[in-house]
């Protein structure tokens, strides 16, 4: 027996594979921007995009970061860590909506007429 007899195979996909990826992710790309141009209420649009982008990211993670191809302990160490920052961005935005008011507002003095000359 040779010392590389034992060798695991790591499947990464191939050029087909990801070539259809990228297909369906241009494809919803290009239905984004079509529905960005189309009048729509827009928390409707909002809720749409959103979920168009959330499938592209997880297309993205899935093929082109190999997240498909490892192994189960790898993906559920990140899963943790993904919900501890959706759940500070929870706890931060309020805070930050609360401060934008406390900027200073820029209030524009009215205009002084010129005090009227007096006549001789």
């Amino acid at each position: 027996m040779t010392a590389d007899a034992h060798v695991e195979e790591h499947f990464a996909g191939s050029n087909k594979l990801f070539i259809s990826i990228w297909v369906w992710l241009l494809a919803l790309t290009l239905v984004e921007i079509f529905l960005a141009y189309k009048p729509m209420p827009i928390y409707l649009m909002l809720a749409v995009l959103l979920g168009l982008s959330i499938i592209k990211a997880a297309l993205i993670i899935a093929y082109f970061m190999h997240m498909k191809f490892e192994r189960l302990s790898l993906i559920l160490t990140i899963i943790p860590m993904l919900v501890v920052c959706i759940m500070l961005l929870f706890v931060f935005f309020p805070d930050s909506f609360r401060s934008a008011g406390l900027r200073y507002q820029f209030k524009e003095q009215p205009a002084v007429a010129p005090p009227a000359a007096e006549e001789p």
